[in-house]
């Protein structure tokens, strides 16, 4: 995606104009996605989940609206809207949302 397909050559902007939360669904879009690493908004709504998986990259997860449990290696964290949480490449994690909730995940892969 470039930066003129999504409205950045207007520019500063709001994750959450670029995905909304929609009843039932998880639902992500990606901003940037280069060799080097992604940067992707997700939307989830209340109760909605990724069960657990890894990744062989580092990531960085911002909430920006609502809280959400991320379980990083078996471990539980509450992250709430302004919060960061690191996600170390190969280490299992999950997500669920506690209420409806967007964050955007930065996956860096260089």
């Amino acid at each position: 995606m470039s930066y003129e397909s999504y409205g950045g050559d207007k520019g500063p902007f709001r994750m959450e104009d670029l995905v909304k939360v929609q009843d039932g669904s998880v639902v992500s879009r990606t901003v940037i996605d280069r060799p080097e690493g992604t940067v992707t908004a997700f939307a989830f709504d209340g109760g909605q989940a990724l069960s657990e998986h890894s990744a062989p990259y580092d990531a960085l997860v911002q909430m920006i609206q609502g809280a959400m449990e991320i379980k990083v290696g078996g471990v539980p964290h509450s992250v709430k809207a302004g919060e960061w949480l690191m996600m170390p490449a190969d280490v299992p994690h999950s997500v669920e949302a506690m209420e409806p909730s967007i964050m955007v995940l930065t996956m860096v892969r260089g």
